[in-house]
C-alpha cells in the first residue's frame, strides 16, 4: 500500500498512531496498543469537536479531555504534538518516559501544560471527569445570564476496559447519572484486552446496559476501526442529549495494523519490537522514517491554533460584555478563577475562650464552615452520606441537584472513593473552587488513592474526617482508627491537621483554605467527642504546626505533647506535676508537616535538644513518634485495635486518663 493512496484523514490517524509506536520503541517502554487502536475516534474527536486553544492550554472555556486509560497516554501526546501545543515537542515525544521528561510514563497534570488531570490508577480519570463537569454546570447556573453565556463547555473522556472494571468509575458514574450532567461524554473504547488478555476471561457484563441503568444516555460504534462518519455522528449525538450523561462504545482493535500482535495481551503493555514495527509500517503503508510526520497531516492538524484562537477570541468578547452589563458578578467570576481569596475572608473563623461550651472539633468545623461559606463562594462540597455525623451541610445555600447546579452541598451518597475522585476534578477545573469531601476518618482506607492523588496531583481539596480515634465508641474497631493518620501522615504532601479545640479547629481551616489555592490538600482529623478550649490555643501556632499551649520558667523537665483530644489530657496533667514541682512544658501539634516545615530555630524554640524527657500521647499507633520523643522519649499510644464501648470507657481502658498521664511522666522523671 503506497502513501499516496492514503485519505488525510488516514495521515493524521496513522501519524498518532506511528508517534505512539516511535516513543515506546525508543523507549523501550510503555503501552502502544490503545494508542493504535483508538486512534481514530481520538482524531475525529479532537478534529471536528473539541474546542481548545493549543496555545493557551488553560483558557477557561475550553471543553476538557481526560484520557481515563491513562497508561496509552502517547495518544495524548501525539495529538497535543500534532494539533500544536507547545508544551510536547517532537523532542518531548522521543524523550517519552525519560527523567525529567515532560511526557512521563501516565499523564500529569503538573508536568505537561494541556494535561486536565493525573490519570494512572484505572477508573480515576473518568471519575475525575465527573467532578470537571459538575464544575462546568456549578459555574455554568452560577453566572450565565440569559443574553450571555459565560461558561459552556464539555468533558470529555476516553476510558477502556480496566476503567470499567475499578470499582470507582461505577461509583462515580452512578452520581453523574442522578444529577444528569449532559455535557459529559465518555468514549469506550472497548478492545476486549487487558494485561492478563481477553476480558471474557474475567469481565462478561453488558457495560452498556449499566450505563443505561446508571441513567446514561448510550451508544454504541462497531466499527471503531475505520467509521470515522459513525463516531463523528455518535458524538454529534451524544452533544444533542443534555439532560443525560454519555456513554458511547466504540469497539475497536487494540494495536490496529500490527499483523501479529493486534488483538493480543502483547500489544498492551511493551514495545512492538523492531521487526513487528516494520511489519505494521508496511501493514498500514506507512515508509516515513520514525518521528516524521508527513506535512499534509501536520498542516492539518495544526488548523486547531487557528480554531483555538478565534474560540478564544470570541469567548474573549462574550467576557467583555459580561463584564460591562454584570460587573458585580463579573468581579466575583475574575476573582474565582484567578485563585485569589477576597480581603479579610479569615476574620470571620471563630475563636474561644476557656469559660465557652466544649463542642467537639467537629461541631466547631461546622461552625467554621458556616461562617466561611457566605465570604467564600467557591466552598463547594458534602459528605459521603454522613452529613448530620460530619457537620458538613451549608446551611441555606442548597442541594446540589440535577437543575439544582448553582447550589452548593454535593449528596455523594456512600461513595467514598469516588466523592474523592470528584473532588479532585472539581479543584482541577480552573475554577477556583474548593471542594471538601467529608467521611469517617477510618474510611480514608476506601479513598486512599483519591487523597493520594491529590496529594500527587497538587490539587487544593479540604478532607473533612469525623470521628478521628477510639473515643468514638460503641460502633467498635472497625470504625476506630488506631494506624489511620499515621498512614496519612506518610503521604507527601499531605497535610494532616488534629486540633485539639475550637480555636484549633478555626486555626485548621485558615490553613486550608490557605493551601487549597495554592493547589495543596489537607485533612483534617475532627473529634466525635466534646473537647474543653484551651487558655493557651492559638490560630498562629496551628499555622506553625506545634507550639506551647502551657509553658513554664527556665527549661522543662518534660514536655509532654499532644494531639487533637488529647491535648487537654495533657493540660490537666500538667497542673498537677506542676503543683508537684515538676516544670512542665505543653506542646500542641496539630500537623506533624507543619511543624517540620518551620526552621531548625523554631523547632528548637518548641522542642529544645537538652530536654530528653519527653511524653507523647494520641489516640493512635506510637508509629513515626520517635522523631519527636527521642531516644529517651515515650508515649501513650494504641498499638493494636480499638474495641467496641463507650467512648469515655475506650479513652480510660486503652490509658488516656489524667492519672495515667500524670504516672508516665513520673516514671520518665524517674
Amino acid at each position: 500500500m503506497a502513501v499516496a493512496t492514503q485519505t488525510l484523514e488516514e495521515l493524521c490517524i496513522n501519524s498518532i498512531r506511528f508517534l505512539a509506536i516511535d516513543a515506546v520503541e525508543k523507549a523501550k517502554s510503555g503501552h502502544p496498543g490503545l494508542p493504535m487502536g483508538a486512534a481514530p475516534m481520538a482524531f475525529v474527536l479532537w478534529d471536528q469537536f473539541m474546542r481548545f486553544n493549543p496555545k493557551n492550554p488553560k483558557w477557561y472555556n475550553r471543553d476538557r479531555f481526560v484520557l481515563s486509560a491513562g497508561h496509552g497516554c502517547m495518544l495524548q501526546y501525539a495529538l497535543m504534538y500534532l494539533t500544536g501545543y507547545d508544551s510536547v515537542t517532537l523532542d518531548d515525544i522521543k524523550q517519552f518516559r525519560q527523567w525529567e521528561s515532560r511526557t512521563p510514563g501516565h499523564p500529569e497534570n503538573f508536568e505537561t501544560p494541556g494535561v486536565e488531570v493525573t490519570t494512572g490508577p484505572l477508573g480515576q480519570g473518568i471519575a475525575n471527569a465527573v467532578g470537571l463537569a459538575m464544575a462546568e454546570a456549578h459555574m455554568a447556573a452560577r453566572f450565565n445570564k440569559p443574553d450571555l453565556t459565560l461558561v459552556d463547555h464539555y468533558t470529555y473522556v476516553i476510558l477502556g476496559d480496566g476503567c470499567n472494571m475499578e470499582g470507582v468509575s461505577g461509583e462515580a458514574c452512578s452520581l453523574a447519572g442522578h444529577l444528569g450532567l449532559g455535557k459529559l461524554i465518555a468514549l469506550y473504547d472497548d478492545n476486549h484486552i487487558s494485561i492478563d488478555g481477553s476480558t471474557d476471561i474475567a469481565f462478561t457484563e453488558d457495560v452498556s446496559k449499566r450505563f443505561e441503568a446508571y441513567g446514561w444516555h448510550v451508544l454504541h460504534v462497531p466499527n471503531g476501526n475505520t467509521d470515522l462518519e459513525g463516531i463523528a455522528k455518535a458524538i454529534a449525538e451524544a452533544k444533542a442529549v443534555t439532560d443525560r450523561p454519555s456513554m458511547i462504545k466504540v469497539t475497536t482493535t487494540i494495536g490496529y495494523g500490527s499483523p501479529n500482535k493486534a488483538n493480543t495481551a502483547g500489544v498492551h503493555g511493551a514495545a512492538l519490537g523492531a521487526d513487528e514495527v516494520k511489519l505494521t509500517r508496511e501493514q498500514l503503508g506507512w515508509s516515513y522514517e520514525p518521528f516524521v510526520i508527513p506535512e499534509d497531516a501536520l498542516n492539518h492538524m495544526r488548523q486547531a491554533v487557528e480554531r483555538g484562537a478565534s474560540n478564544e477570541a470570541e469567548w474573549q468578547e462574550t467576557w467583555a460584555q459580561y463584564k460591562t452589563k454584570y460587573p458585580q458578578e463579573a468581579a466575583e467570576f475574575e476573582r474565582l478563577i484567578s485563585g485569589k481569596l477576597p480581603d479579610g475572608w479569615d476574620k470571620v473563623l471563630p475563636t474561644y475562650k476557656p469559660e465557652d461550651k466544649e463542642l467537639a472539633s467537629r461541631k466547631h468545623s461546622e461552625n467554621c464552615l458556616n461562617a466561611l461559606a457566605p465570604v467564600l463562594p467557591e466552598l463547594f462540597g458534602g459528605s459521603a452520606d454522613l452529613t448530620h455525623s460530619n457537620l458538613t451541610e451549608l446551611k441555606g445555600f442548597g442541594d446540589f441537584q440535577k437543575g439544582q447546579y448553582q447550589n452548593r452541598n454535593i449528596r455523594f451518597g456512600v461513595r467514598e472513593h469516588g466523592m474523592g475522585a470528584i473532588c479532585n476534578g472539581i479543584a482541577l477545573h480552573g475554577s477556583g473552587l474548593i471542594p471538601y469531601g467529608a467521611t469517617f476518618l477510618v474510611f480514608t482506607d476506601y479513598m486512599r488513592a483519591s487523597i493520594r492523588l491529590s496529594a500527587l496531583s497538587r490539587v487544593g481539596v479540604i478532607w473533612v474526617m469525623t470521628h478521628d480515634s477510639i473515643a468514638l465508641g460503641e460502633d467498635g474497631p472497625t470504625h476506630q482508627p488506631v494506624e489511620t493518620i499515621a498512614s496519612l501522615r506518610a503521604i507527601p504532601n499531605l497535610t494532616v491537621l488534629r486540633p485539639a479545640d475550637g480555636t484549633e479547629t478555626s486555626g485548621a481551616y485558615k490553613v486550608a483554605i490557605e493551601y487549597a489555592k495554592q493547589n495543596r490538600p489537607t485533612l483534617l482529623a475532627l473529634s466525635r467527642q466534646n473537647l474543653p478550649n484551651l487558655a493557651g490555643s492559638s490560630i498562629e501556632g496551628v499555622e506553625k504546626g506545634a507550639y506551647a499551649v502551657v509553658d513554664c520558667e527556665g527549661t522543662p523537665d518534660l514536655i509532654l505533647i499532644g494531639t487533637g483530644s488529647e491535648v487537654g489530657l495533657c493540660v490537666k496533667a500538667a497542673d498537677q506535676l506542676k503543683a508537684e514541682g515538676k516544670k512542665v512544658r505543653v506542646v500542641s501539634m496539630p500537623s506533624w508537616e507543619l511543624f517540620s516545615a518551620q526552621d531548625a530555630a523554631y523547632q528548637e524554640s518548641v522542642l529544645p535538644k537538652a530536654v530528653k524527657k519527653r511524653l507523647a500521647v494520641e489516640a493512635g499507633i506510637s508509629f513515626g513518634w520517635c522523631k519527636f520523643v527521642g531516644d529517651e522519649g515515650t508515649t501513650i499510644s494504641v498499638d493494636r485495635f480499638g474495641a467496641s464501648a463507650p467512648g469515655g470507657v475506650c479513652m480510660e481502658k486503652f490509658g488516656f486518663t489524667v492519672e495515667n498521664v500524670v504516672a508516665k511522666a513520673k516514671a520518665l522523671l524517674g
